[in-house]
């Protein structure tokens, strides 16, 4: 062409072939007239834009957002024996940017691609240049050391600007025929399609045989060189290829493919001797999650725990980030540990003490040192308050268990009941669909004799996946390790979702029910005078209700949340939900009657209703004020509990009042069940409507290296209570509730923060079972310090948190004669403590899930200072919760795994500060085994644990009035989860 004229070449140029884009006139003066450099023939040149599929010329697809256009090395480049050749085209131009044609020094071109923004280095007409690109030939992928000569252009530029992502290159091999240069249609298929992923870290071997499932590849490997290695996991959209090069990147492994669809796992090979490396320019394309504004934080090292959480209105924070204690448990957590409801999770923490588990027949737990009654609806579902399920909320369909130690009340509002927030709260996040289709079967055993399974299916649909459902359902039904108990377990889950560009909605629909026989029952003290000491808890296996005791839990719930984006600087968020639970049963707490464990057992017929209706709204904005970033929160909440009863509960039997003896918790004689009439129709007994406005401010600097946060909230807490179905006391109570917290981050890895925060609770209507059964006690604040420092040493992350705590104390004063005991207000409990999480890798293979919790609780300004300074009932001055695991190097896919808890001494009463239950230890062990199915090419999992191995019978104190828990049984647990 450089012969013929001027008007024939640009003709020429705009020729354009069919089926192709026409393309921007040519730049005048695109290539300098001067020859290529001695011994370098320039390529012939191209007239138009080649059409992919001919035999002369193969080019890729130029798409941005096309990962196969990509990688980590240009493939069949490093294997040419003579050093090729980069040169502008003529053919055609491309928009601010260049086209040039590779080809090898005999003249031979191979193919033209296009580079926007480009501009050469004009020093001596060559550059050295790596282009590393993916073209699924099945050739290894070492990175290209050679020089690529590429002519120089009379626009002079100090550097390569930008190379754009769909960057497309492509070579020959002398050996190999035209039509080998290229993937087969099969390769370039999966190359051009992406993949949602989302793997957890884990060992090798296991990650990459996930990843292949979901990529739809087939993978084979030579165990060896896996053997020992670990996976951060993987999470967003990748093409196949791209996808292997980060799993394997630093592992010095590549995925070769074999131009069949699959590929085959390797040592990267050495590079050649005598070549000199020069410093490449990579063109690369990371795979980057689709980040939301609702995205879950992600995992961190060993998977067990995320990097952040929820919290409240502040929304999701990184825990280097957060200015109080959180510890977020990831599903895998869950699913590893076997947990079925929220009290096994909890196990994990030392800040708290659980009751009984799903035998028992209330959910009683102690965060900080301070009651937290499910019953209260204190915990929060998807960030609303009081959705969480009522009773043992299974984990069937629950993605993250988020754990948020202290009071919360900027953050999510008021508590509705005394026994409510204190101490901590729990954000349950439901399971929502991935982009893959998800089908999951858990068949499960628990001894003695109960077996249960766990279905959990996953879809989404429309050509942009926006829309998606999540079902998950499980029953379980058999006999526990406790003569003559017998439970059944239900749960029924949805969830839709929409995410679109600005608008994001969900949907969660759930159902979950229990059946007890022969439930635990609590064991009270608090009437017992002259008391000289508790007794020894009795075995784990003997019965401590009658066979005919039932306990039967119902609960239904539904909510509606979206988010919708204004701008780009403004949401606006909004939810709604509604939850109803019921409750019955015919069985009263057993009463302690000496100290040699007689026991007495009152008999009662009774049925409870709750209902919440929760609502909050409001908007998340950014701004920026000089220096300073600014992250605005306004928010509107209102919650709504109600308890409603039956006018004959706790008054169907015949001699209510009187209790039966019933021989000792060591040898119990039950007997025959009593006649009972229906409860009856419900009543409301009480109502609390706690509704608020809050608006808080994060003020960051210096690379969000100063964070200070500072907010309050309005706070309206309407409490009514009714004593024997009649009106006696209404609370109105308003308040501010400020908040400030400070995060300090003088090192990369170092964060140093401190807080101030409120809770504020509603005068608590005193129980059944005193004499002042219906009395509103007056509202209280409650005031939390914190200070702590967290230090993420790259795989181990620790935090350590210091801590004071205050609230008004309940003490029940013994009745006269044996009757019913007062329950009183009396003087103030002060809980001060440290607490020490770690959680994380220590090394390959060996992943750390331990904490260590330190407090001094004690009891100031009673009356006439005659309990000041003493020890606060139900809080154990120190709890350590030590758990890991540890991948066998024996045996490929085995995970060994063990947890230690230890509690020390608790006072068991606040009027009997001298009563005390020993310390107590107990040890956990499990185990599970991985593995690629050979016949679905899916994972396969079987876990293996047993709860309290040693079977160790103690006390658990929650309460502060004298109610005691039997410890649970030595317990086996095995299930086996498959893909489909």
């Amino acid at each position: 062409m450089a012969g013929r004229p001027a008007h024939r070449r640009r003709n020429a140029a705009r020729r354009i072939p069919r089926r192709t884009q026409p393309l921007p006139p040519r730049p005048p003066r695109l290539l300098p007239r001067s020859r290529p450099p001695q011994g370098r023939r320039r390529l012939p040149v191209a007239r138009h834009r080649p059409r992919a599929g001919t035999a002369r010329h193969r080019a890729a697809p130029a798409h941005p957002q096309n990962p196969a256009l990509v990688g980590h090395a240009g493939s069949a480049l490093s294997r040419l024996k003579n050093t090729p050749t980069l040169t502008r085209c003529r053919g055609f131009a491309a928009p601010r940017g260049g086209c040039f044609a590779l080809g090898r020094p005999d003249g031979k071109k191979f193919f033209c691609f296009s580079v926007p923004n480009f501009r050469s280095r004009p020093a001596d007409g060559n550059d050295s240049l790596s282009i590393h690109c993916a073209i699924g030939t099945g050739m290894p992928n070492p990175p290209l050391s050679r020089p690529i000569l590429m002519a120089a252009t009379r626009r002079p530029a100090p550097q390569l600007a930008r190379l754009a992502l769909h960057l497309a290159c492509a070579a020959l091999l002398p050996t190999l025929p035209v039509g080998a240069a290229f993937a087969q249609p099969v390769q370039a298929s999966q190359e051009a399609q992406t993949h949602s992923i989302d793997i957890p870290p884990g060992r090798l071997s296991a990650v990459l045989g996930a990843y292949a499932a979901q990529a739809g590849v087939h993978l084979s490997a030579d165990g060896a060189l896996t053997q020992g290695l670990q996976s951060e996991g993987l999470k967003g959209r990748y093409g196949v290829a791209e996808g292997f090069a980060r799993l394997l990147q630093g592992n010095g492994l590549e995925a070769v493919s074999r131009g069949d669809g699959g590929y085959t796992l390797r040592k990267l090979p050495a590079p050649v001797s005598g070549e000199a490396t020069l410093t490449p320019v990579t063109v690369t394309a990371t795979g980057v999650a689709d980040e939301r504004p609702n995205d879950l934080p992600p995992s961190y090292a060993g998977g067990q725990v995320a990097r952040g959480g929820r919290l409240g209105m502040l929304g999701n924070k990184d825990v280097m980030d957060t200015p109080f204690s959180m510890t977020s448990y990831t599903n895998q957590t869950i699913e590893d540990q076997q947990a079925r409801t929220l009290v096994d999770v909890l196990a994990n923490e030392p800040s708290i003490i659980t009751g009984g588990k799903g035998g028992a027949t209330n959910d009683f737990s102690a965060y900080r040192g301070f009651m937290n009654q499910a019953l209260t609806a204190s915990n929060s579902l998807n960030g609303l308050p009081g959705m969480a399920p009522m009773q043992f909320p299974s984990t069937d369909y629950i993605e993250r268990v988020e754990v948020l130690r202290g009071p919360s009340a900027l953050l999510k509002g008021a508590s509705t009941a005394r026994m409510g927030a204190l101490g901590g709260t729990v954000d349950l996040v439901t399971k929502k669909a991935g982009d893959e289709p998800l089908t999951q079967l858990t068949t499960r055993y628990i001894s003695d004799s109960q077996f249960g399974a766990h279905l959990d299916l996953g879809r989404r649909l429309g050509a942009d996946k926006t829309l998606g459902i999540r079902f998950n359902g499980s029953l379980d039904d058999g006999d526990t390790p406790v003569d003559t108990q017998r439970a059944q377990f239900r749960t029924a889950a949805l969830n839709l979702d929409y995410r679109g560009e600005r608008i994001r909605l969900s949907a969660d629909v759930a159902h979950q029910s229990s059946e007890v026989h022969a439930p635990n029952s609590v064991l009270r003290i608090g009437s017992v005078a002259g008391l000289a000491a508790v007794p020894k808890a009795p075995d784990n296996s003997t019965p401590l209700s009658p066979s005919w005791g039932k306990v039967q839990h119902k609960g239904t719930l539904g909510m509606v949340q979206g988010e919708v984006d204004l701008s780009e600087r403004v949401t606006a968020y909004a939810a709604i939900g509604a939850q109803r639970y019921e409750a019955q049963g015919n069985a009263d707490a057993l009463d302690l009657v000496d100290s040699a464990g007689a026991i007495s057992l009152r008999a009662k017929a009774y049925r409870d209703r709750y209902d919440v209706r929760s609502m909050q709204g409001g908007l998340r904005a950014t701004a920026t004020t000089g220096l300073v970033a600014h992250v605005l929160n306004l928010q509107l909440s209102r919650l709504q509990w109600t308890l409603g009863t039956t006018p004959t509960s706790c008054r169907a039997c015949a001699g209510v009042g009187t209790r039966v003896p019933v021989g000792s918790i060591y040898d119990p004689v039950f007997p025959a069940a009593p006649m009972v009439v229906d409860p009856g129709e419900f009543e409301d007994t009480s109502r609390v409507t706690a509704s608020s406005i809050a608006i808080a401010d994060t003020m960051s600097l210096l690379d969000d290296r100063i964070q200070f946060t500072a907010g309050v909230r309005r706070q309206r807490v309407k409490s009514a209570g009714l004593g024997q179905r009649t009106l006696t006391a209404t609370v109105d109570t308003s308040a501010w509730s400020p908040s400030f917290a400070l995060v300090v981050k003088p090192w990369e890895r170092v964060s140093l923060y401190g807080s101030y925060i409120e809770n504020l609770e509603p005068g608590s209507a005193v129980g059944n079972g005193y004499t002042n059964t219906g009395e509103v006690f007056p509202p209280y604040k409650s005031k939390q310090y914190e200070t702590g420092v967290k230090v993420d040493w790259g795989r181990v992350m620790t935090t350590l948190a210091v801590f004071q705590i205050a609230q008004p104390s309940t003490m029940a004063v013994p009745g006269t004669a044996g009757g019913l005991p007062t329950m009183t207000l009396d003087g103030e409990q002060r809980n001060r403590g440290v607490e020490l999480n770690a959680y994380g890798e220590l090394t390959r293979g060996v992943r750390l899930l331990s904490a260590v919790t330190y407090l001094d609780a004690i009891r100031t300004k009673t009356a006439n200072g005659t309990f000041d300074g003493a020890r606060a009932a139900g809080v154990p001055r120190l709890r350590a919760v030590i758990g890991g695991e540890w991948d066998t190097p024996f045996a490929e896919g085995l995970t060994l795994t063990g947890r230690l808890t230890y509690t020390s001494d608790v006072v068991v009463s606040n009027a009997r500060p001298d009563l005390t239950v020993p310390s107590w230890t107990q040890v956990d062990l499990g185990a599970r085994y991985l593995w690629q199915s050979p016949l679905a090419a899916k994972p396969v999992a079987i876990r293996f644990g047993v709860d309290n191995v040693f079977d160790k019978s103690y006390w658990k104190v929650l309460h502060t009035v004298g109610n005691l828990w039997r410890s649970n049984p030595r317990t086996y647990r095995l299930s086996a989860t498959v893909d489909f």
